[in-house]
Formats: C-alpha cells, sequence, structure tokens
C-alpha cells in the first residue's frame, strides 16, 4: 500500500486508466471479429466496417493503449483482406 498521498493518487489514477484501457481493447477486438466475420461473407459492409476499425486503431494508438508497429500489422492485414 502506498504510504504518501501523491503514490496514492498514483494508484488510483492507474486503475482508472486501465479500466480505460481494457474497454478501448475490448472494443479493438469487436471491431476485429466484425471486420474477420464479413470478410468471409464477401459483404459490400466490409470496407465501412474496415474504416471503422482502422480508425480505432490509430485512435488507440494517438492515446498509447496499443503500440505503433502493433497497429500497422493490425492495419496492414485488414488492408490485404477488405483491399482498400
Amino acid at each position: 500500500m502506498a504510504n504518501l498521498k501523491s503514490s496514492q493518487k498514483d494508484v488510483r489514477r492507474t486503475h482508472r486508466r486501465a479500466a480505460r484501457n481494457v474497454g478501448i481493447k475490448s472494443q479493438l477486438k469487436t471491431l476485429s471479429k466484425k471486420v474477420t466475420a464479413l470478410s468471409s461473407k464477401n459483404d459490400p459492409a466490409l470496407v465501412q466496417a474496415a474504416r471503422v476499425y482502422v480508425a480505432a486503431l490509430d485512435k488507440a494508438v494517438k492515446s498509447n493503449v496499443i503500440h505503433a508497429n502493433k497497429a500497422a500489422r493490425h492495419k496492414a492485414q485488414v488492408a490485404k483482406i477488405a483491399k482498400i
């Protein structure tokens, strides 16, 4: 347990950030699954779903939730699937 007041604040801040990151990562997984599901059906909504997923990846990188190289790897895979 933290002893200093600022350390206690840091612990609370870390818990808030971790909870937010879990939500963002969960959303990314959901969007990824949507793109994968649409790719097997040749659905015209695939391009739109891919754009939403890529935008979410960029936003996650901007807020340091995921690493930039990981986002680049996923974006390349989506571009190959959706041909965007």
